[in-house]
């Protein structure tokens, strides 16, 4: 019988606090059902396996990043402004929440991308804003992997410390933003094919 008052949104919102506090890497099953004070195999009720438990902690983290750069860049004129408030969002969401963040670049099964309303929510707001561009496939694809190249490598490098030259790190990210901008202004265009198809996570 399922212990009371444990359910998959709990125990995967406490998974996503670990995360942030220790790191994904040590979100585990064990872990987790010592915060609650129960035996590993209560948890078996509400999720299968650590893989099952590792992926809801990224699809909820992808889902509330989504929804936070949604919220940022709703109402902005397309362009400098559009990329610079998409941009700031990721970065404060990777830098406040490590753990989270870090659950957002696992490989998550195609058919789990496919029904997820936070993933399809994450290609729709990223392309809205590449297409502002006049960006089409297969050059769409090539474009969100730049971007999210840029955005990850940044947070990642910022996140360890690893910036030691004295130039302020924000402006930095400013100049980088304003070069993306200006790249994604003349883009060189690759002839699309029927071979390219949109596609959530790139």
């Amino acid at each position: 019988m399922p212990r009371a008052g444990l359910t998959p949104e709990r125990l995967v919102a406490a998974a996503a606090d670990l995360a942030d506090e220790g790191g994904f890497e040590h979100v585990t099953l064990s872990a987790l059902a010592r915060r609650f004070g129960v035996k590993d195999a209560s948890l078996y009720t509400h999720v299968r396996s650590l893989k099952d438990l590792r992926t809801r902690v990224a699809l909820l983290a992808g889902g509330e990043m989504t929804d936070r750069i949604a919220e940022a860049v709703e109402g902005r004129a397309a362009g400098r402004d559009t990329l610079g408030a998409f941009a700031a969002a990721y970065r404060a969401y990777a830098l406040e929440h490590p753990g989270r963040y870090a659950a957002t670049q696992i490989r998550i099964d195609q058919e789990l991308v496919t029904g997820s309303p936070a993933m399809r929510r994450t290609a729709d707001v990223t392309y809205g804003m590449l297409r502002a561009y006049g960006l089409e496939e297969p050059d769409l694809t090539d474009a969100v992997r730049l971007l999210r190249s840029t955005f990850h490598g940044y947070c990642v490098l910022e996140s360890t410390g690893a910036f030691g030259a004295a130039r302020d790190v924000q402006a930095s990210w400013d100049r980088a933003i304003d070069a993306l901008h200006a790249l994604l202004l003349n883009w060189p265009r690759e002839k699309r094919t029927d071979l390219d198809r949109p596609h959530p996570i790139r």
